[in-house]
């Protein structure tokens, strides 16, 4: 019986409508997943590209590999010099930059 109904086209007077509002519940998804998922990862981005762009000498940091150290010498071909704790100085590009690690290090 549920085969039935399942198989059976609506009348011809309700076909209009019946359209809009099965993409309805498809539009509300995509407006979720834009919200809470793409629109939150793009400001992200953002605040990273401006926080790698004002980088200047003296700032300590942490590396996506996870090496802190404290730039020495910011160069024009997107890349910085960074001293880590020994004295060895390391070329690494601006975009290997994770975060801020001020706070990180005066707690050790």
């Amino acid at each position: 019986m549920n085969q039935l109904l399942i198989l059976m086209s609506p009348p011809a007077g309700q076909g209009g409508q019946g359209g809009i509002m099965s993409f309805l519940p498809l539009i509300a998804i995509v407006v979720v997943f834009y919200f809470f998922m793409i629109r939150p990862q793009m400001k992200k981005a953002k605040d990273q590209k401006k926080y790698i762009e004002a980088l200047k000498k003296g700032d300590q940091i942490l590396t996506i590999g996870g090496i802190y150290g404290k730039i020495v010498e910011v160069k024009d071909d997107a890349t910085l010099i960074m001293e880590v704790e020994d004295g060895t100085k390391m070329k690494i590009s601006k975009n290997a930059v994770s975060n801020d690690a001020t706070a990180s290090l005066k707690q050790n």
